[in-house]
């Protein structure tokens, strides 16, 4: 595993806005968390209990526990005598994860495509016409909001819970490659159209225009993610 030694956590982390009605241990894990789903803290960079508490204003006892917790999530490794690193993620993992959601995103959208409701079709294109705003905003966190809403919306009208709850399984990890294909102005351009794509497929009724338009748009994403994280291994 690759290792950096080199912190960049003044740049990256801010202090924290302490809110009374959560344990402070809840707060620093749910900011670690977020901030390693979004790519503040990178896959192989140390994580030093002194440095994080002095840069969040808090004390070294919630950022052990929030790192424990993380580390039970999948999100830190420990290495004996080196200390907490956050996960790497290999080319194989991405391919796997995108592979599985891949399928699983023509699945559902083809089963959308016969048991949406007119009312989550109306609420399906005001969150496409919502992520184009947000494409013109240049707001990068309301886009990958509103991309998640997109897709989990497709999901749940499927009424099929087993492929709900395997969606929601995969969710932190698709949940960082999410991020670094949204943040890619050229390719959130692409997004709009593809969106609008599988809306106009489930919209017609089309099972199989729906399953087609779902997986090219889920294989594009895959396609720039495994692209881009060869020319990544590439540079080191």
């Amino acid at each position: 595993m690759l290792i950096r030694e080199e912190s960049k956590l003044k740049d990256n982390l801010e202090k924290l806005k302490l809110e009374n009605y959560k344990p402070l241990r809840e707060i620093v894990f749910e900011y670690l968390r977020e901030s390693i789903l979004k790519g503040k803290l990178e896959p192989a960079q140390r994580l030093m209990e002194v440095q994080l508490a002095e840069q969040l204003g808090v004390s070294r006892t919630p950022v052990r526990e929030a790192i424990r917790k993380l580390e039970l999530e999948g999100l830190v490794v420990m290495l004996p005598r080196k200390g907490a690193y956050v996960a790497d993620v290999s080319l194989k993992d991405i391919i796997e994860v995108l592979e599985i959601r891949a399928a699983l995103e023509g699945l559902a959208a083809s089963v959308a495509a016969e048991r949406m409701t007119d009312e989550d079709l109306e609420k399906l294109e005001l969150i496409s016409y919502q992520y184009k705003k947000s494409l013109e905003n240049g707001d990068i966190d309301m886009m990958v909001k509103k991309d998640i809403e997109l897709h989990d919306l497709i999901f749940n009208s499927t009424n099929n819970q087993k492929l709900i709850q395997i969606n929601n399984s995969l969710r932190e990890q698709v949940y960082r490659f999410r991020v670094t294909y949204i943040s890619d102005h050229d390719t959130s351009k692409n997004l709009v159209k593809e969106h609008e794509n599988i809306i106009e497929a489930i919209y017609n009724r089309n099972s199989k225009e729906a399953m087609q338009r779902s997986t090219e748009h889920m294989e594009n994403a895959q396609n720039f993610i495994i692209e881009k994280s060869r020319r990544k291994n590439c540079e080191k």
